[in-house]
This record gives C-alpha cells, sequence and structure tokens, in this order.
C-alpha cells in the first residue's frame, strides 16, 4: 500500500505561511524555508510590539498628565498621590484626555484634590 503523504494539509500549511510573507522582498516572500523563518520572527515581534504599545501609551498619558498638572501649580507624583488619599479613582488615560480635551474640568480635579 502507498505512504499517504496528506497533500492537503501540508499544501495549505505553505499557503499560509506563504500569505503571511506577501509584501517581504526577494525569496522572503517565494521560497518556503526562507519565508517561514521571516513570518516566525516577525509574529515574535508582533507579539512584543503589542506589549510595548501599552508601555508606550502609558508613558504619552503621563506626560500630559504631568504637563497638565504643571500648569495647575503642582506636579505628576504630588497630584496622582494626592487623588489616591481623596480616594478618586479616575485611570491614566482618563486623566490625560481631561487634560488635552477639557482643561477646566481637569483644573477642577486638580482642586478637589488639594482641598
Amino acid at each position: 500500500m502507498p505512504r499517504s503523504k496528506n497533500k492537503v494539509a501540508s499544501h495549505r500549511r505553505r499557503k499560509k505561511i506563504l500569505s503571511m510573507a506577501r509584501g517581504y522582498w526577494g525569496a522572503r516572500s517565494k521560497v518556503y524555508t526562507v519565508a517561514k523563518n521571516h513570518v516566525e520572527k516577525g509574529l515574535q515581534h508582533a507579539y512584543g510590539d503589542r506589549k510595548l504599545k501599552k508601555r508606550t501609551y502609558r508613558s504619552i498619558w503621563i506626560v500630559r498628565i504631568n504637563a497638565a498638572a504643571r500648569m495647575n501649580g503642582t506636579t505628576y507624583s504630588k497630584l496622582i498621590n494626592a487623588l489616591d488619599v481623596k480616594g478618586i479613582n479616575i485611570n491614566r488615560k482618563v486623566l490625560a484626555s481631561m487634560a488635552t480635551e477639557n482643561p477646566a474640568a481637569f483644573t477642577e480635579v486638580v482642586k478637589v484634590c488639594f482641598s
């Protein structure tokens, strides 16, 4: 009896890798073994950069909150501590959007923290 190699599954697997490698330069998008290596590396970078994106956004929010806090006569660390002491639970994303889009509301939050 002839050996079964399951051509359908292996063909689909190769096709999937080559379709993910579309747009890569040269053999990286044409040759399966080369494409496989570069697609795997690209997926590793994608995974890591999703984590990095979260860190980057948080640092942007902190910079914006600090700039707005300094315009109101305090610093970021003092503001965050005052929010914590008062028990006001506003996350950094909301504080940053408030600082950029509605400075009057941000000023009110600062006043409530330090009153």
